[in-house]
């Protein structure tokens, strides 16, 4: 349980944050992370709302952007109910906490929520390799963000009694700083190469991004693609290079 993080992008209410580090003592995890949350979010109100919780809030890190809060991380899921082009696989709570606890101690593994009025944005969804979805009614499918989190925090309580006793021999993924650097570059290159759409790169790159995701890339996988983006960067230098003479 000590290499799960939970991650609250652009939270906008201290009542929600304190709940959030209540839930989050209740099924003993600790890792707190916010990017760029309300201002007051430490305050009195949000202390009131963690009650024994509040060493979480105060020990909580606070990052500019997503993209820095899961630098170290190894494994993200994002939750979302946005049902759009690029969302086809869906894990539920349960699923995703299962993938969590298959993995190596040694991977660190995030639980993105985004904000309580529109959730997290496509480019946010992005940094994330799995999609969770809550099966809500769809008369009111809305949560609450403390109350989503409890739900995502009880299932992977839940999951790590039952493999306690278990070793956890999970492939050990490159960091997500890491894999995103790797898909920069693929953009790039790929730009250069003129296959992708300058108009809308990301559209085709987005079909990678859930390609490469469903197994996860090691570090020396990371490092291959790379490679082999750098041998197209010379190649497509080289073509350049003659097509003026």
């Amino acid at each position: 349980m000590d290499n799960i993080s939970i991650v609250l992008v652009e939270p906008q209410g201290p009542i929600n944050v304190g709940s959030v580090c209540r839930a989050m003592m209740n099924f003993g995890i600790s890792d707190l992370r916010l990017v760029t949350p309300c201002t007051t979010y430490r305050s009195l109100n949000a202390r009131r709302m963690a009650l024994k919780a509040e060493s979480i809030l105060n020990d909580a890190t606070v990052f500019s952007t997503l993209e820095q809060a899961l630098a170290d991380c190894h494994l993200a899921f994002g939750t979302t109910r946005r049902f759009g082009k690029y969302r086809e696989e869906f894990l539920t709570p349960e699923e995703s906490a299962a993938y969590a606890l298959s993995q190596s101690t040694q991977s660190r593994v995030a639980f993105v929520f985004g904000r309580e009025d529109r959730g997290l944005h496509t480019r946010e969804l992005d940094l994330c390799r799995f999609f969770v979805t809550i099966p809500t009614d769809n008369a009111y499918p809305s949560m609450n963000l403390s109350h989503a989190v409890s739900l995502l925090l009880y299932e992977i309580r839940k999951g790590s009694i039952g493999t306690r006793n278990m070793t956890h021999a999970g492939r050990a993924t490159a960091p997500a700083i890491d894999v995103e650097h790797m898909f920069q570059h693929m953009r790039r290159t790929l730009l250069a190469a003129d296959y992708l759409d300058p108009q809308n790169p990301d559209h085709l790159l987005r079909a990678f991004r859930r390609l490469f995701g469903r197994t996860g890339l090691n570090d020396r996988e990371v490092r291959i693609l790379r490679g082999l983006w750098s041998r197209i960067d010379w190649i497509e230098g080289e073509r350049k290079k003659l097509s003026k003479k």
